[in-house]
Parts: structure tokens; C-alpha cells; sequence
């Protein structure tokens, strides 16, 4: 039997270390930072629930619009707390939805699956961040009828598909020092969207300040605060809710 040769074997345990450490890593950056508890606690104006399927923040008084979130890749969903509980604090309801192994692609049909869209009555709006994003725009693609409305947040999607013949309205948000969505390839993909698609630039803003989180790879630093972008992306987003469809 042939054996390994010693520096071979080093080398695929160096490989072994990065690949631990990186992970390691990862799980730790992309974790929620500096989400206070009291964004998950009831008020005079919403509810709050959280379950395994969805964080859910429920206006109190009649309310005619439902929104619902996907978050980035291997993100923690809580990280998106703060911005959907103040979209709710607008009278919207918003599910912010909790994806298996924090993998859109692997959950974006789940808001179908719970039969979140039963009420007919209401206008639903489909959001979502980096890959988020994409599976977003991919479940408007297999289902054009349920969503009325859809906002692509930090994302340089649609890029596989086309949404080019798409009717609803459509908003992309991104950030001029992204460095994972990056406005040139952004602009490159523009063409797989309606012609009337709203795009939003916010300037200083990165990549990992869409939510509350740490560093993402790849990102560049932003040279807006987080709580300014956050702000910024949330006036955007009520607008563009509150705008009369064409």
C-alpha cells in the first residue's frame, strides 16, 4: 500500500484548519449584534411572535398590507428584527421568515407552504436581502399571481432568470460601497428586470449594515453609520409600499 507523502498529508491538514476556522468564523460574523431584546417584546401598537417558522410583528389596529422577508445567506434572521418591526410600526404586518440551515434556497416557498397569502383581500409584499434577494425575485418567477409588490435589497439578482415581463411594481436598494452587490454588476443584470423597476441608491452604504450584523467577506467598510443606512433603506421601502401601483 502506497503511502502518503508527509508534506501532502501537512498540506491537507492545513486546508482541514482554514476550512474549520472559516466556518468557525462565519457562524460568528453572521450572527445578529446589537439587537436589543426589547425589538422582540409586544407594544400599544404591535404584536410580537416568534416560532420556529417566522419572527411575526402584527399591527394592532386594521391593517390592509402584509410583508414578508427573506433574509441574507447564513445570516441570523434576528439581525433583521429592528428594520421589519419598524415597517410594522407602519401598520404593516411582517413575517420575517426563519430559512432551513439560514438558506433562502432552501425555504424561500415556505410563506406558500403556511398559506400565508389565504387572505385575498390584502396586498403582499415580498422582500429580501443579498441571497435574500434572489429567491425573492425566483419565487415571483414561479408564482406571478401572489405577490403584489417586490423590494430587492443589497443584491445583484435577478441574474439567472428574467423578470423583464414582470407587471408589479419593483424596487432594488443598494449601497454604493457594497462590496458583495456591487453597483456595476448590478447595473450589468438590469436588463432581467421591468423597465420600471425603482432603483435606490444609498450612498456610504455597505453590504452587512442592510442588517445587524457583523462583517460579511468580500464587503468594504461603510462610510455611513448603520443606523443611518437602516433608516435610509426603511424610508425607501414605506414609499415604495405606500405608492399607488401603476
Amino acid at each position: 500500500m502506497k503511502k502518503k507523502h508527509p508534506i501532502l498529508k501537512t498540506v491537507k491538514r492545513i486546508w482541514f484548519l482554514i476550512a474549520i476556522s472559516f466556518t468557525i468564523w462565519l457562524v460568528y460574523s453572521y450572527q445578529a449584534k446589537g439587537v436589543s431584546e426589547s425589538f422582540l417584546q409586544g407594544s400599544d401598537i404591535i404584536s410580537v411572535k416568534d416560532n420556529d417558522d417566522y419572527f411575526l410583528f402584527e399591527p394592532k389596529q386594521k391593517f390592509d398590507k402584509v410583508f414578508i422577508f427573506y433574509p441574507g445567506a447564513m445570516v441570523d434572521p434576528k439581525a433583521y428584527v429592528p428594520l421589519c418591526r419598524k415597517i410594522s410600526e407602519n401598520g404593516i404586518k411582517v413575517y420575517l421568515i426563519k430559512m432551513p440551515w439560514r438558506l433562502a434556497s432552501k425555504g424561500y416557498e415556505i410563506p406558500k407552504q403556511l398559506d400565508l397569502f389565504a387572505d385575498k383581500t390584502k396586498t403582499y409584499i415580498l422582500a429580501g436581502h443579498s441571497q435574500g434577494g434572489k429567491m425573492a425575485a425566483q419565487f415571483v418567477k414561479k408564482n406571478p399571481n401572489l405577490i403584489d409588490k417586490l423590494i430587492l435589497i443589497g443584491t445583484t439578482h435577478p441574474r439567472d432568470i428574467s423578470l423583464a415581463n414582470s407587471t408589479i411594481p419593483i424596487l432594488k436598494i443598494y449601497g454604493s460601497d457594497d462590496g458583495v452587490a456591487d453597483e456595476r454588476t448590478i447595473f450589468q443584470n438590469k436588463s432581467k428586470l421591468p423597465a420600471t423597476t425603482k432603483f435606490v441608491k444609498i450612498d456610504g452604504a455597505n453590504h452587512a449594515q442592510f442588517g445587524y450584523y457583523g462583517f460579511q467577506f468580500g464587503d468594504n467598510s461603510a462610510r455611513i453609520s448603520r443606523e443611518k443606512q437602516q433608516y435610509k433603506t426603511l424610508k425607501s421601502i414605506l414609499s415604495f409600499i405606500n405608492q399607488k401601483p401603476f
